[in-house]
């Protein structure tokens, strides 16, 4: 009887991790289908991509896009200010969120409820709403035209997502190891980039990449306080391939994977970071 019962429960937990095994990968298909379809696109001709029938894969491959990309040289300005606006943006945010999280976490700052409230807030307000006060004051003291106008308008809210995102990290570090630091003649400074940076290294790392690509994801700030076009980041000219003659659906799509696959291979390799990083932000206290 018992062996019958035992059996019983292997058969249905195989069965359930088989049907969790093909939930998974259905799930994962419809995601990266849109992925697939760019890329595919983007290796087609422009009778194949332009054709009546619907192809699922490029009959005849070529390169032709690609290559028109990255040989024309608004394309190659336009990948150097995406590169310098989310690097730019991503330093101003770690510079001022990790040490903020840090005080906020360690500390027992007076208002920090408040403080963490306001943080919270700011994450939900619209970039459309910060627009045309970022602008008055941008304009008032030089930054439009400039990289660091639109730098500082993405940091403004990469910042509370650090903070948010670090503070568990940094009040779940044993106070012993600041004990430890101070006794063998460690001072805050030291410490904090000693002890702490790498105590809170998943973390630190998670924040990192979704500065960044706060920065490289950008439109609405680049496109609103870089008034000259030749400072425009990758995201603004997507529009060029299309004209009064028709659209470049395969440039479009080979423009798209550029976009996209410096974000999907962060994700890929760094995958365990982000998730971890994510969770621990979440716990409420």
């Amino acid at each position: 009887m018992g062996e019958k019962i035992r059996y019983a429960v292997c058969t249905s937990s195989g069965r359930k991790d088989i049907l969790n095994c093909l939930l998974a990968i259905f799930i994962a298909v419809i995601f990266l289908f849109p992925i697939y379809w760019l890329l595919s696109m983007s290796f087609k001709t422009d009778g194949e991509s332009f054709g009546k029938i619907v192809t699922y894969y490029p009959h005849t491959f070529t390169l032709e896009p690609w290559i028109k990309n990255f040989s024309d040289k608004d394309f190659l300005f336009s990948l150097r200010n995406s590169c310098l606006i989310a690097l730019l943006s991503m330093t101003i945010s770690i510079c001022f969120g990790v040490p903020t999280a840090y005080g906020m976490g360690r500390y027992k700052v007076p208002g920090s409820k408040g403080f963490l409230l306001a943080f919270l807030v700011t994450q939900m307000m619209p970039a459309s709403l910060m627009l045309t006060p970022m602008y008055l004051i941008f304009n008032k003291i030089g930054l439009l035209g400039t990289y660091l106008g639109p730098a500082l308008a993405i940091s403004s809210g990469s910042i509370p997502f650090i903070v948010v995102t670090l503070r568990p990290y940094f009040k779940g570090v044993p106070r012993s190891l600041d004990d430890a630091a101070r006794i063998d003649g460690c001072g805050v400074v030291r410490s904090f980039f000693s002890i702490m940076i790498p105590a809170i290294k998943t973390g630190v790392i998670t924040v990192v990449i979704i500065s960044f690509l706060n920065g490289w994801n950008d439109l609405v700030y680049s496109m609103t306080f870089n008034v000259k076009p030749e400072m425009r980041p990758l995201t603004a000219n997507i529009y060029k391939f299309q004209s009064k003659y028709g659209t470049k659906w395969n440039c479009i799509m080979a423009y798209g994977a550029i976009l996209v696959i410096p974000v999907v291979l962060l994700f890929v390799f760094l995958q365990k970071y982000i998730v971890s990083g994510l969770t621990a932000g979440a716990v409420k206290e």
